[in-house]
């Protein structure tokens, strides 16, 4: 099994499971979006070379925070975009899954989401990248 290669950035598709509408957007690594309640931290994303087997992985901390502003943990983990059965995200209103990895953004996506949010500092995820 050869390495896979790590990329700046993850393409995300999310369904709000009320509204029936879906929103495909990029999301930095490193970066913290905001998509309805949750907070969405991608911590990696790794991509296959291109003559293996296609396959990108991003591992996501997901979270939302309850009425008394303290972080509730949605999801923290692995996504693989060929099985997204495989670790999927168990939320009432919202779904999120991994459809690629990429080494530049795509020029004026048509949606975007709020990038960069304010996290307070008592809910910033773990900092590291799980192996």
């Amino acid at each position: 099994e050869s390495a896979m290669i790590d990329m700046p950035i993850v393409k995300l598709r999310s369904l709000d499971k009320i509204t029936a509408r879906t929103k495909v957007f990029e999301v930095n690594v490193g970066s913290t979006v905001k998509f309805g309640s949750l907070y969405i931290r991608v911590q990696a994303c790794r991509k296959a070379p291109p003559i293996e087997q296609p396959e990108s992985s991003a591992f996501l901390q997901v979270w939302q925070l309850d009425k008394q502003e303290e972080p509730v943990w949605v999801f923290s983990g692995w996504m693989f975009a060929s099985s997204p059965g495989l670790s999927s995200m168990d939320h009432p209103i919202y779904d999120v899954w991994v459809l690629d990895c990429a080494d530049k953004a795509k020029p004026a996506a048509a949606e975007t989401v709020e990038e960069d949010v304010a996290v307070p500092e008592d809910v910033q995820p773990e900092a590291g990248t799980p192996e």
